[in-house]
Order: structure tokens, then sequence, then C-alpha cells
């Protein structure tokens, strides 16, 4: 008994400097982004490196995962149904946070380089990115709502997942690209990088990139939230003054 006591304590011991043994540094091509009236999208590169205090482990390969998440939001999924002739709101479900926008990159297959307990565990995937619903649910079954929302955030591409997508060398480096779409939403975008094997997260790293409106644009935005009444009479001004100046140019022509 006294030595099975011992080998548990020493099993229990060796775990953390198992664990210690692979840590990821990584960095950001760029940490911020203005977006302005001409902005069409943005490349970020997110690079890295595998620190080992000794020679690479056997068993399982080396896998990474990537992942880059837009502020969350809450959002209402509703369902139409043709009723009497027309088309109307029957059923909805609420959803506490969804990403604005999240972009996953892999390695390989993401069925074969994560579990499905690191997956619940950590957020991972897109369908495990979404937080818990708001309020009780009016429907037996809210699966085919989120089903739905995913399926058109991947085809504006605010949502999506890259299988391969992470290119790594030698087992030591490794780069994930990602283009961001031109209609992101402004605030702190999160990036998280995953370090597995046998499809458990052995290490992890976080970094921020800020995403934000600058110059004019940025000027008008706050005027909007903050002084709404303000540019509600600006907006009205230079719609008036757009007429009148089309409305003149056109007697011009006619003269």
């Amino acid at each position: 008994m006294r030595l099975a006591a011992v080998l548990a304590l020493a099993l229990t011991l060796a775990l953390p400097a198992r664990a210690a043994e692979e840590t990821v540094v990584a960095g950001l091509s760029h940490d911020n982004i203005g977006i302005t009236a001409a902005f069409t999208g943005s490349e970020v590169l997110i690079y890295g490196a595998v620190r080992r205090e000794a020679p690479e482990p056997a068993g399982p390969p080396m896998s990474v995962i990537v992942t880059l998440e837009g502020p969350s939001q809450p959002l209402v999924i509703r369902h139409k149904s043709r009723e009497w002739g027309i088309w109307i709101n029957t059923s909805k479900v609420r959803v506490a946070a969804a990403p604005s926008y999240y972009s996953v990159a892999t390695s390989g297959p993401i069925e074969s380089v994560l579990s499905q307990k690191a997956d619940l565990t950590h957020r991972i995937s897109v369908p495990t990115a979404m937080r818990a619903f708001e309020g009780p649910l009016e429907v037996e079954d809210a699966r085919p709502f989120t089903g739905a929302m995913m399926r058109l955030r991947e085809q504006d591409g605010t949502y999506s997942l890259r299988e391969g997508a992470v290119r790594i060398v030698e087992d030591t480096l490794f780069r994930a690209d990602f283009s961001l779409p031109a209609n992101l939403v402004e605030g702190d975008y999160k990036t998280r990088i995953f370090l597995l094997r046998g499809g458990e997260v052995i290490d992890s790293h976080t970094a921020a990139i800020q995403v934000r409106r600058v110059g004019l644009e940025r000027w008008l935005f706050m005027m909007s939230r903050e002084h709404s009444a303000i540019y509600g009479v600006m907006a009205l001004a230079m719609a008036v003054l757009a007429g009148w100046a089309a409305a003149a140019g056109f007697r011009l022509i006619r003269r």
C-alpha cells in the first residue's frame, strides 16, 4: 500500500512538469486596425513557436488551433412561416452573446486534432463559441435556429472554419493568416492559440487586437451615439443641401 501511494504521488508531481515541457510563444503582425471610409478589410498574421524544456515527447503529433473572435453581442434569431398567404415571424430564440466575428484555423481536420471534451471546455469550434441562451426557450429545439444563423454568417464571411490553414514547420514554428472582412464591428478582437496533443490542450496563449474607427468616421460615429439629436439635424441639413444642389445642377443642364 505504501509503495502504491508513493507511485501515485510521483505521478501527480510529474504531471505539471510534463505539461510545462511545451509552451506557446506567439505574436501578431499588428495589434490595432483603423476603420475609415475607404476600409475594405484587413489581413492579420498570427505566428509563433513552441518552446520546449526537453526534447519533443513521443506519442501523438503536435497540433495547433488558432481562433480570432470579435466582440460578442446579444442576438435574436427569428423563424418565418407562411400564414394565411403571408410570411410572418412565428417563433424566435434569444442568444445571450454571439461573436460578431469568429474564425477558426487548424493544422488538420478538427475532428482529429480536437477532442469533444477540450472543445466544450475551451469553446473552440464555431458551434460552441456562442454563449448560453437568454431566458427560457420558446421552442422545443433551438438547433435549427442556431444552425441557420451560423450558415448565414458563414456565407457573409463573419464565421469560418479553415482546416489545414495553420502551417507548422519542423514541429516548432507555426503561422496562420486571417482575412478580416470590411463589415467589422468596432471593439477588441481576441486571438487564442491552442497547442494540442492527442486532442487535448497542452498550452494556450491569448492576445488582443483593437479595431477602432479613426478620423472623421469616428467623430460621426461618436456624435450619433452621444449627441443623437444634433446628429439627426446635421443629417437632415445635409440631405436638404444635397437635394438643393442636385436640383440646381439639373436646372443648369437644361439651360
